[in-house]
């Protein structure tokens, strides 16, 4: 199982293997390192003891964490935000740091700020500035205090949205007054699969190999099932930090695979809780030493592969006769089924087959409670005539959701 790789607590003095003459430290050796202070020698310094730290090719003292950790709001007024948004890919999250003066409640007391477009495929080089927006904070769970994460759009320097900008258009449409009447719920279902660093293979995978087939993997425990946990746990907990609204996660089908739930949120909010628990989760999976992967169907073979299902209703569907309401929004997706599976992202015809609980991606269906159809309605729904959701296989929020 895969383990969040963190600084010791404790200094560490580590020594080559490479050595021939290296030898253990022992409790004996670290005495002779520390010169207690006594009434006949003048003190240096105020502290009780020195330590004289050994310098080598062989050895190092690992002093990262305490300033990693290191608490500046008794110090400074100024916090760190963390400028995120969306890659030229339409998958890929970016990000850099900057100093505010003081913490702010709302996205509208930060700043704006800039990036070199051309360097994520989103401007020419000869006119590569590109303008970023905040549009929503979340608190930082790497750095604490009042730093904060902060996801942006981006546009020109003369305010339009660059192409890769869904999310503009989104918030417009969720500004509606007709779409607000509504109150529009989604609750997204994020899998993912983790793969190891050096060979880009399942995480608890052989290296070159394969475990055994499907099935005592899903929502399971125990070493030789379940491969990444604490990952999953990490990022769970990151995000409650945060504010996402994360409703949950279990492991998945295929081994070395996991998902997790951001909603019911509200409109737009969406959005932005699932594209900062998609960051939180790299930044985690990077400090593991662990690749992630939203890739669609990362292995070929009888292995499922990873969506991102989304659950939606609107105050219609909820209420008395909403059955109706969903049949007939389901309709109207059926007839521009192309137009979505073309938003959904690259790589999906490798996982929607119509195998391993998937619909085919050129047919549309929708059923109760069938796993196989490009829209599932829960049982309740059909029983009460109404429902809080129905599952879509892949619909997007805003930009390039898998």
């Amino acid at each position: 199982m895969a383990q969040i790789l963190a600084p010791s607590t404790q200094w560490q003095m580590r020594i080559s293997k490479s050595s021939p003459n290296a030898t253990p430290i022992t409790s004996n050796m670290w005495s002779s390192l520390l010169w207690k202070q006594n009434k006949k020698v003048s003190p240096t310094s105020s502290a009780k003891f020195r330590v004289l730290a050994i310098k080598s090719d062989n050895s190092t003292i690992n002093r990262l964490e305490g300033l990693l950790n290191l608490d500046i709001t008794p110090f400074t007024d100024k916090i760190i935000a963390e400028y995120i948004w969306i890659g030229g890919t339409g998958i890929d999250v970016r990000s850099k740091s900057r100093t505010i003066s003081k913490p702010v409640e709302d996205p509208s007391e930060l700043p704006k700020w800039n990036y070199d477009g051309s360097s994520t495929g989103q401007a020419p080089g000869d006119d590569s500035e590109v303008i970023l927006y905040p549009q929503a904070i979340f608190k930082d769970p790497f750095r604490g205090g009042n730093n904060i994460l902060v996801i942006c759009d981006s546009y020109t320097p003369q305010g339009e949205p660059i192409p890769t900008n869904k999310r503009h258009r989104a918030a417009e449409i969720f500004s509606n007054p007709k779409v607000q009447a509504e109150v529009p719920w989604y609750g997204i279902e994020q899998e993912y699969t983790l793969l190891q660093t050096n060979v880009k293979w399942p995480l608890g995978w052989p290296v070159g190999g394969y475990p055994g087939p499907q099935g005592p993997y899903y929502c399971s425990a125990g070493a030789d099932k379940s491969f990444g946990r604490d990952i999953s746990d990490a990022h769970y907990k990151a995000c409650l930090y945060a504010g996402i609204n994360i409703s949950g996660t279990n492991g998945e089908v295929m081994p070395g695979q996991w998902e997790y739930q951001v909603g019911p949120s509200v409109g737009i909010e969406a959005g932005d809780h699932i594209w900062a628990s998609r960051y939180i989760l790299e930044r985690i999976t990077e400090q593991a030493g662990v690749v992630l992967s939203l890739d669609p169907k990362p292995i070929e073979g009888d292995w499922n592969g990873a969506g991102c299902h989304t659950n939606y209703s609107t105050k219609s569907m909820r209420e008395d006769g909403g059955f109706e309401v969903i049949k007939k929004a389901i309709l109207n997706l059926s007839l521009r089924h192309k137009d979505h599976i073309s938003a959904y992202g690259e790589g999906n015809e490798r996982r929607l087959t119509g195998k391993h609980e998937t619909a085919s991606i050129n047919t549309f269906s929708w059923g109760v409670a069938n796993r196989g159809c490009s829209i599932r309605v829960g049982r309740d729904t059909e029983k009460n005539g109404k429902g809080k959701s129905s599952t879509i296989m892949a619909r997007p929020l805003y930009s390039g959701s898998r």
